[in-house]
């Protein structure tokens, strides 16, 4: 009869430690199969999705997480000649936590970034490229809509907020409250999200007013106006709101290398008195042989800024149609438009057309976006950014910004340092959103993307990224406060 044999405490404990040795042993082996070594340095740039080098950047931003656009079984990065990450795979997404410690502790210094794969059984090290901190922090929030680069119908829009600090996104508005309603973008009064507007069109819809998250539905329509409000801008106050009412026409183009045109029939700008409720205008701004559009205040209050061309006789002169930048004087305090116009940039002149004026919060920068004619350049492949210093009236092309693909649609963070814009320079269709440090001087940086939670987000997003605006906090409402919104009555304007 065999004897049974019973495992002792003792037995149990060596049993332990042998397990554990060996996978000791195991991570030990591992560990050096998984380090680089006979590695081949080439004079290349790593093949690096979203490209995030030779960057400046805020540092409160998120990961700036990537791929390698290839058969790479491994990547390790190394930051400062240290190794900062190795894992297998073609794609690089950063521990937040180590992230975080990695910006604070090179805030003000310029972090070396080497990038070194595995293939098959070779390593090969790319060309380094620097990360520049600054300290100059990045506004937290984003907003934006996400709509298809379509032009035949709209549908499931959503208006969405990004924490850029981390991946932290929220819809506060989409089709699903609204009844799948075209919605138009959210634009902030000075950054500060307790005080921003949005559209909603159609039945039950209105200018959706946010005041520390109470919503307030406006009917900023009267009945000699060409339309609702389109294009607006709040004042320094927050008082006023100016904005613009458009009949805009779609027409398509049998040119191959253009899909569409959108151009204004009929365009004015108006002010809208927010505490006593009332439209304040002027005969220079609603003329009715020019088309003005695009309004914006100057920081100050002290200026109406808005785009203005010539109406065009026919349908066949809309390539003619170049708008300059001009700007008119306001009176915050008696609420009353001025009676002199100054061109600020002449499209006569300057063989361009412009639109979409932002200032600097702090007054010394002007961004527009200039296309070779018309008031729709997301749809113009040639539409560039240019900045005008406001001191100096010299103009910068921001050559090292641009692309060869459409970037338009801007707005300035709340400290002037950080510019975002939507640019499609990665396929010629869908806009993403990226980023510029632009320094107290006006010195831009190279623009990068906002960086996504996963490296293969931008692959698999079939949605643009339209009108991008910097928030300082997190919006004080909810969808659910829209959908209540849009059931109450309009507060109506005189």
């Amino acid at each position: 009869m065999k004897e049974n044999k019973k495992l002792t405490s003792c037995n149990k404990g060596t049993h332990t430690l042998y397990l554990l040795m060996l996978l000791a042993a195991c991570i030990i082996m591992s560990a050096c199969s998984t380090s680089p070594e006979n590695i081949t340095k080439v004079e290349e740039d790593a093949p690096m999705y979203p490209d995030y080098t030779e960057i400046t950047i805020p540092v409160n931003i998120a990961p700036l997480n990537f791929l390698l656009r290839d058969d790479a079984e491994r990547v390790c990065v190394y930051v400062n000649d240290e190794e900062f990450y190795n894992n297998s795979g073609n794609e690089v997404v950063f521990d937040i936590d180590a992230w975080k410690t990695l910006m604070d502790e090179n805030v003000g210094k310029s972090i070396s970034v080497r990038i070194v794969a595995k293939y098959k059984d070779k390593w090969k090290e790319y060309k380094n490229f620097t990360w520049k901190v600054v300290d100059d922090i990045v506004d937290p929030y984003l907003t934006y809509r996400l709509i298809e680069p379509d032009y035949e119908v709209f549908s499931n829009l959503v208006l969405q907020e990004r924490c850029v600090e981390n991946f932290d996104t929220e819809n506060f508005s989409d089709y699903g409250v609204v009844g799948n309603k075209c919605m138009n973008c959210h634009t902030y009064s000075s950054q500060d999200p307790n005080t921003s507007m949005f559209y909603i069109r159609g039945e039950n819809g209105g200018a959706m007013l946010n005041f520390n998250g109470k919503l307030e539905k406006l009917n900023l329509k009267r009945d000699d106006m060409a339309s609702g409000s389109v294009y607006f801008g709040f004042s320094p106050s927050s008082k006023y709101i100016v904005f613009s009412t458009n009949i805009i026409i779609p027409a398509f183009h049998s040119a191959e290398s253009k899909r569409m045109e959108v151009f204004d029939t009929k365009s004015d700008v108006y002010v809208a008195d927010l505490t006593n409720h009332k439209f304040i205008d002027s005969p220079l701004l609603s003329d009715s042989t020019r088309l003005e559009t695009f309004p914006t205040f100057s920081p100050d209050g002290k200026y109406i800024y808005y785009c203005t061309a010539i109406t065009p006789d026919s349908l066949s002169g809309i390539t003619s149609m170049k708008y300059s930048l001009c700007r008119i004087n306001f009176n915050e305090k008696t609420g009353t438009i001025g009676e002199t116009v100054d061109t600020i940039y002449n499209a006569a002149t300057q063989g361009k057309s412009v639109c979409h004026p932002r200032i600097s919060p702090d007054g010394k920068f002007l961004v527009y976006t200039v296309a070779d004619y018309g008031t729709f350049p997301i749809w113009h492949r040639e539409s560039d950014l240019q900045m005008m210093n406001l001191e100096t009236g010299d103009i910068s092309k921001m050559e090292n910004v641009n692309s060869s693909l459409s970037d338009t649609y801007h707005s300035w963070s709340s400290n002037s340092r950080w510019l975002v814009f939507a640019s499609k320079r990665d396929d010629g269709l869908y806009g993403k959103p990226y980023y510029t440090y632009i320094d107290k001087k006006g010195v831009c940086s190279k623009p990068f993307v906002l960086p996504q939670a996963h490296p293969t987000f931008y692959d698999n997003c079939l949605k643009s990224f339209n009108a991008p605006e910097q928030g300082k906090g997190k919006l004080p409402f909810s969808v659910t406060d829209v959908q209540k919104a849009m059931s109450s009555a309009p507060t109506e304007f005189r």
